[in-house]
């Protein structure tokens, strides 16, 4: 026998019966028998969704005293070392029955119902609620000392993400990414069997919480296997979800689902650690962790990577965008655009001239950054590869990190002026069209720039690249596993 803050089972010879307490909990209410044998109904019908062979359905047993009979779930026993969070534990190799999970799931995912009050509880403003319930229950805490160093972080970290994405959320629903999910899937209530996995207890006493993204539910599965100390299993879970539900998310969505579910754990470890239970509070500071180096990680990023002509800013850009596998905009690439031309097509002129005037050049960093602002709503990081050497222009870009709650990191590539000289001067035809005369024209009236992260682009790329990620990512080896899109190769 065994019980859960809900139910007792008892383990007898292949089978499990589950009785549901007669308690009043405040978001389930078991105390009459009614209410319980509507539970036990609901159980069997949702779980028989994920493992039909398990839950054999409703029985009821009799007492003597002639009272009504009491109602329970009748489920099918499994091996306790074929759970997963054993075989976890035990180091055993799991890549094939995450990729069967994910499988399984991500085709639930493909046929689960939908609707409006499904897509009600996929909003922005839905999550942030659920994220705030779970800060006000922890701050209840806080006075008796149970509560995370690191929580005014995860609170401010939190809320920036949510505040500039409500597009990013919108475009989820009306991809039909919220469906009816399984709600709670933790690696415990996993079984690996031969035939395949068996996923278990999903989520049944209240149906909004299981309506959630459908990466969402993934991340629960992720967030466990992290916790339980695989970083790997759980970014090659989340890869192969992504590859099977063909889900074009962004990554910064991915690590924000398993930020949120971390701390939603942290909350029940604080709980847990208030009632008393061993080994709870050093659980909730791990899990705050956690939460914290996803939060981190799915901040949504503006990078600018500005210079003179032949500082060597394009090659910058293009390895710190593999490097961080985001999006490149450039500023040459764009102008040609917008005039009709094939960005390999020169258009040479003078200083302040031809395609180069003070008029096409506005006209071509609003739409650079009209473009990087779409992103940057959607979850996408950016990098910007322009020279960035007028203030109006920077002012605009850090508008629109305001505006999109995305933290701006601004790079000035900087080599002796002889140096990129010589490299205007031997490179082979390319996007952009600028000489050493007009590289000496621009020199003369860039003004300073002391906001921007000087680096020097004179030798090897790849400390220049290093630079430039410890000012992107500047907690560094503490971040979280790299989630990257299905078929997306490592930069």
């Amino acid at each position: 026998m065994c019980e859960t803050h809900t139910a007792t089972l008892f383990f007898v010879g292949d089978r499990v019966y589950k009785l549901k307490k007669p308690v009043d909990l405040g978001f389930l209410d078991y105390t009459a028998v009614a209410a319980r044998r509507t539970a036990c109904e609901r159980e069997v019908y949702l779980n028989r969704r994920f493992a039909p062979d398990v839950y054999v359905g409703v029985g009821e047993f009799h007492g003597p005293d002639g009272e009504a009979p009491e109602p329970l779930v009748v489920m099918r026993r499994m091996p306790e070392d074929r759970r997963l969070s054993h075989l976890v534990r035990a180091g055993a190799a799991v890549d094939d029955v995450l990729t069967a999970v994910a499988r399984q799931l991500a085709a639930w995912h493909a046929a689960a119902p939908r609707g409006g009050d499904v897509d009600a509880q996929g909003t922005r403003d839905a999550l942030s609620a659920r994220w705030e319930a779970s800060f006000a229950q922890v701050h209840a805490l806080a006075a008796e000392g149970v509560a995370p160093d690191c929580l005014t972080e995860i609170e401010q970290s939190a809320r920036r993400y949510l505040a500039g994405r409500e597009r990013l959320f919108d475009t989820r629903i009306q991809q039909g990414r919220v469906v009816d999910g399984h709600g709670d899937l933790l690696a415990q209530d996993i079984f690996c069997l031969d035939d395949g996995p068996r996923l278990l207890d999903c989520l049944e006493f209240d149906d909004r919480l299981r309506y959630v993204d459908g990466l969402d539910d993934a991340a629960f599965l992720a967030m466990d296997l992290e916790q339980l100390g695989t970083r790997e299993a759980a970014a090659y879970f989340l890869s192969r979800y992504g590859e099977y539900s063909g889900d074009p998310a962004p990554p910064s969505l991915w690590h924000h689902y398993v930020a949120y579910r971390a701390f939603v754990r942290t909350k029940v470890s604080v709980i847990q650690a208030r009632q008393g239970a061993s080994g709870a509070e050093g659980a909730a500071r791990r899990l705050a962790s956690m939460t914290l180096r996803h939060l981190r990680t799915s901040a949504v990023c503006l990078v600018l990577v500005g210079g003179l002509p032949g500082s060597g800013k394009s090659t910058l850009s293009g390895a710190l965008a593999d490097r961080l596998g985001v999006t490149l905009l450039s500023s040459d690439r764009t102008r040609k655009e917008l005039a009709g031309i094939p960005a390999e097509q020169s258009a040479a002129a003078g200083f302040g001239e031809g395609l180069y005037t003070p008029e096409w050049t506005a006209r071509t960093y609003a739409a650079l950054l009209d473009r990087a602002a779409a992103l940057l709503s959607c979850g996408e990081s950016v990098v910007l590869d322009a020279t960035w050497s007028g203030a109006a222009q920077r002012s605009a870009a850090l508008r629109v990190a305001e505006e999109t709650r995305a933290d701006l990191v601004a790079l000035h590539c900087r080599v002796p002026g002889d140096l990129s000289t010589a490299r205007l001067r031997t490179r082979a035809r390319g996007v952009s069209d600028a000489g050493p005369d007009i590289a000496a024209a621009m020199a003369a009236e860039e003004p300073a720039w002391p906001e921007a992260v000087p680096v020097d682009t004179s030798g090897p790329l790849e400390p220049a690249v290093t630079r430039a990620l410890a000012a992107v990512r500047p907690w560094g080896s503490g971040q979280a596993p790299v989630f990257r899109r299905p078929y997306m190769e490592p930069g």
